[in-house]
């Protein structure tokens, strides 16, 4: 063999070892991701504490003055900039990190529900009487929010990445619309994608949509009257309201299958002996097609003015809020299980698997997943989900993706008083800990892989390419503010 080919043979077989070596290496090198996972662990009964706080203080929409407070002094410390009162909303607003492309923005929810105060029991015990409650969770969602916004912006920092992550913490979801007047203010316009994700009772990224949504409350202006001694004077606001309310009954017959209508007498007057010259009934309209819906919703106001015109009463709607329904992206939430699926499920405790089996004995679990589903992550659904969010709005103007993670006992009913338990127990901060997580990696995912975000605008502009996207809110509506108060 000539001296040639030894040299070739020697040089070969260093650049290979060499090569081994380095592949090695890389192998043994701990994921730096993993490391930013173990630092969120470490941090979890700190965010815990804040999540239980916002769960005792259950303040319902725009009035989350101290959970949003809470929720800006974490993110503050932490070294975002503040931008307060967005859209002239005292509990909205956005906290931002860094500069430049990318923007990825993550969501926060605050807001509790009327009615729903429940101690974190297995069993139904009210905690204030008449108070509200966080049945829908989101005490555990605006600080899973924030935890990941955190989490990312430290990443940023020790790995010198450009870029700018925003918190965007949205009020009044429950109905108020709190991020459809956050969207005209501008706040999403130079963003690039949006996450964001929801307490549930599984593991689970969503390719479903959701219910379109109109809301309003139907004032009536009658003439108060002695109801015994001249009835024949008084000109009865309720009977406005109960006619009203008996022609949306019988509208049901005629409405497309997918449609849900329901309301609630929120004043019917003061006394059974004086004929009420006020009365209001809140109604709600869904349909998973915003077209579709704008035609019941016309039919459901001739009900209203017919028990105006039927009782010689004065009738006012007050259009309280509209959303879409929402826009999946496939792109990022093919980004989303994947996360989830890193992070997994989590494992109840002894205590919590007996807390959670004595739940299950106060409703109806069948066509439930089981206790120890929990401990899985599901397959991506893409059904028609039953309830409206107004993070559809923001679906529709930005690449929008969201997911749940099983912070109910599996089965739990949403609104209730067993969500309202969960949401204050140790094993919704446990789904709150894989949201989190979830949530952080997808975004720095979206970071560090610029055809991320390419896909999740592609995929965008295909679902919602021949639609038009436009709120029923008029242009002229402030947020309302005051719309959990009573008449």
């Amino acid at each position: 063999m000539k001296p040639q080919s030894f040299v070739a043979i020697a040089c070969a077989l260093a650049i290979t070892l060499s090569q081994l070596s380095f592949t090695a290496l890389a192998q043994s090198k701990p994921d730096d991701r993993d490391e930013m996972l173990r630092k969120m662990d470490a941090q979890a009964e700190h965010y815990g504490k804040l999540s239980r706080q916002i769960w005792e203080w259950a303040e319902v929409g725009y009035k989350e003055n101290q959970s949003a407070a809470l929720l800006k002094t974490e993110l503050r410390n932490a070294g975002f900039q503040m931008q307060d009162n967005v859209a002239e909303i005292p509990t909205a607003f956005t906290a931002t990190f860094g500069s430049g492309k990318p923007v990825i923005g993550i969501m926060g929810e605050y807001d509790a529900l009327p009615g729903l105060s429940q101690e974190d029991t297995p069993e139904k015990k009210v905690r204030i009487a008449g108070a509200a409650g966080h049945g829908c969770g989101h005490n555990l969602f605006g600080v899973a929010a924030a935890f990941a916004a955190i989490a990312v912006k430290n990443y940023l920092v020790e790995h010198k990445l450009p870029g700018t992550i925003r918190f965007y913490g949205t009020p009044a979801e429950e109905g108020g619309g709190g991020k459809i007047y956050m969207a005209r203010a501008g706040v999403f316009n130079d963003c690039d994608t949006v996450l964001t994700w929801h307490p549930g009772s599984s593991n689970r990224a969503s390719l479903g949509t959701s219910l379109a949504n109109i809301h309003a409350k139907f004032k009536f202006y009658g003439k108060a009257a002695h109801a015994a001694a001249a009835p024949d004077k008084g000109r009865s606001s309720l009977d406005a309201v109960m006619l009203t309310a008996h022609a949306v009954d019988m509208l049901r017959e005629h409405v497309p299958q997918e449609t849900r209508i329901h309301y609630v007498v929120t004043n019917g007057g003061e006394a059974p002996n004086v004929v009420p010259d006020f009365s209001e009934v809140w109604i709600y309209a869904r349909h998973p097609n915003m077209p579709m819906l704008d035609n019941i919703w016309s039919r459901i106001v001739k009900c209203a003015e017919a028990g105006a015109l039927a009782t010689e009463t004065r009738m006012e709607m007050q259009l309280v809020n509209s959303v879409y329904n929402l826009l999946p992206n496939d792109a990022l939430t093919t980004l989303l299980d994947k996360n989830l699926r890193r992070v997994g499920g989590m494992k109840y405790s002894a205590e919590e698997k007996a807390f959670a089996e004595k739940l299950r004995q106060t409703f109806q679990p069948e066509g439930a997943l089981p206790l120890g589903s929990e401990e899985q992550v599901q397959p991506v659904e893409a059904e028609l989900g039953s309830g409206s969010t107004d993070v559809a709005d923001v679906s529709w103007i930005v690449p929008t993706a969201q997911f749940t993670t099983a912070t109910y006992v599996p089965g739990t009913p949403g609104h209730s008083w067993q969500s309202t338990a969960c949401a204050g127990s140790s094993i919704g901060r446990k789904g709150m800990m894989i949201a989190a997580k979830t949530l952080a990696l997808s975004t720095i995912d979206l970071f560090t892989d610029p055809k991320q975000i390419e896909a999740a605008r592609a995929s965008f502009n295909k679902r919602r390419a021949g639609h038009e996207y436009k709120s029923r809110i008029p242009a002229s509506q402030k947020a309302p503010l005051n719309y959990r108060d009573k008449s």
